[in-house]
Parts: C-alpha cells; structure tokens; sequence
C-alpha cells in the first residue's frame, strides 16, 4: 500500500493513540513471526487500518508487553498475535509482492533493477503468503494485470482505473452477512480514495517521466484538483456511512478518527503538496 491511510494525532485520545500503536506494534511482531527478517520492512499504516477493522467487534483492547525488533533493549506494549493481525499480515505479504513484480514490469530493466532485487527477497515469504491467502493472492494477480492493461491502453476514464484497485482492497476483507457487506464497501471506496490520491500525488512526476496517470488521462496535463477533490470527497462520504452502519467495539474511536480527521488531513497535504514532506513523519512525534 502506499501509507496515506493514518488516523490525526492531535484528535486522537491518549486511550486510541495507545490503542492505535499496540496494533502497529503488534503487527510488526506478527510479520516478523510469520515472515523472517524483512517482513517488518513492509509494516504500514495502511494495513494497521486493515488489522482495527477485521478484529471482531466483541473483542477487547488487552495488549502484552513484547520487545521491539526495532529497537531490541525496548519492551512496548503490543497487541498479541491475533486472526486479524495475522489476515492483515499474510495479505500486506502478498500485496507488497505484486506491487513489486508491477514496478519490474512498468520501470524498464534499469530501472526496475530494485524491485527486481527486493521481489526475490520475499519471494519465500511470499509464497507462503499466497498458500495462506489464495483468494486474496489470485484477486490481486488479476486486478493489477487489468490495471496495467488499461494504463497501456491510457485509459481516459478515472472510473474505470479507480474501480480496479478499489475492488483489489475490498477483497481484503472477507465475509459475509451484514458484517462482511459494511467491510466491503468501506474498503472499496477506499481503494478508490487511495488510487485517486497516489494519482493526484504523482502528477508531476508522471509527467516529466512520460508515464501514464489517470488523473493527466482524464483531465489533461495540469489536472483538474476542482473536480478530482469532489469525486474524492464523495468516496470519503460513502467510507464514513459504511462505518456508520458496522460494529467495531472499542477500535471505532481510531477508524473515525482516520476516516473523518486523518483521510481529509492527508487529502488535503496532497493538494497542497505538502504530503511528500509529512509522509516521512511518524505520528508517534505528534508530527501529522
């Protein structure tokens, strides 16, 4: 994923900040346990959102005390290894793995020369990812392929593009019932949010590169931040009724704070172009 996805600190209570942090935490833990050495290099914001979501709503916050693998004289409270740390962890696996084999296939041979070289890295790690999640591992292979089709093709239509990833991330969450529908149709739109951003995020540099950029596609080389932010907010819109409707025991604090506060904030940097500049920072300094 690409770490837009990061709830705003100076709205978070100190309860969620902590809550927030052991589930990165234990993240961490878990795709080390899961994955070897490198698997930690993957750990994001985007999928501790992922983890606050799939855990079951009756579930309590009891976090343990485990040593940091940053940081080995440190002991931090962390979230013990549970099926939504573990879904989240096997599935960033496999969505790091494509995302690479991707970048090998549009860079070019010099410059793909990196991805190359990170993709068979974790290629064990992500063998034993895609053996954990076929479902997730198939949907991925097929949506990013449809996506490289359209993008050689300069697909015009933002529609079209968007919808590929957003239906990429809804596969995400599994299920069925009511609870499995609210996921659903959060994770879309905001699969839809995260293309739309990484676009308008990338205009500039697509341009000089020559490379293909839906929003250029669609709106001309300049863009049309007017009518990109509407379609944007609108995908914000729809993500915060899906919240609305679904059951998330005491992580609903967090997953508001992210998609009404930390989303609009992130949106708003990339319009700015501030983002480049506050991506780098850790919220853990106060620094959204």
């Amino acid at each position: 994923m690409f770490g837009y996805v990061r709830p705003f600190r100076p709205e978070l209570k100190c309860k969620d900040f902590d809550l927030y942090r052991a589930t990165y935490c234990g993240l961490c833990r878990c795709l080390r346990r899961r994955y070897g050495l490198i698997a930690p290099l993957l750990l994001n914001y985007d999928f501790t959102f992922l983890a606050l979501l799939l855990w079951e709503p009756e579930e309590g916050f009891v976090p343990c005390r485990g040593r940091c693998y940053g940081n080995p004289l440190a002991k931090k409270p962390m979230c013990p290894d549970s099926p939504a740390l573990e879904l989240a962890a096997d599935e960033s696996v496999v969505l790091a793995w494509w995302k690479l084999r991707d970048s090998v296939r549009d860079d070019g041979f010099w410059g793909g020369l990196p991805a190359r070289a990170l993709s068979r890295v974790l290629r064990p790690a992500y063998r034993k990812a895609a053996r954990r999640v076929p479902e997730f591992d198939r949907t991925v292979r097929a949506c990013l392929e449809e996506l490289a089709a359209l993008e050689r093709e300069g697909c015009p239509s933002l529609d079209r593009t968007a919808d590929t990833f957003a239906r990429l991330l809804q596969s995400a969450a599994p299920g069925e019932g009511e609870r499995g529908r609210v996921l659903s149709q959060l994770l879309y739109h905001l699969g839809r949010w995260i293309y739309l951003a990484d676009a308008r995020d990338d205009l500039e540099e697509d341009k000089l590169s020559g490379r293909y950029n839906p929003v250029a596609a669609r709106y001309g080389p300049q863009g049309d931040d007017g009518a990109l932010r509407l379609t944007m907010d609108h995908s914000l819109e729809l993500m915060g009724a899906a919240l609305q409707l679904g059951r998330f025991g005491c992580r609903r604090p967090v997953l508001e704070n992210t998609v009404y506060f930390g989303l609009p904030a992130v949106q708003r940097a990339v319009f700015d172009g501030s983002w480049r500049e506050i991506k780098i920072q850790k919220i853990w300094r106060n620094d959204t």
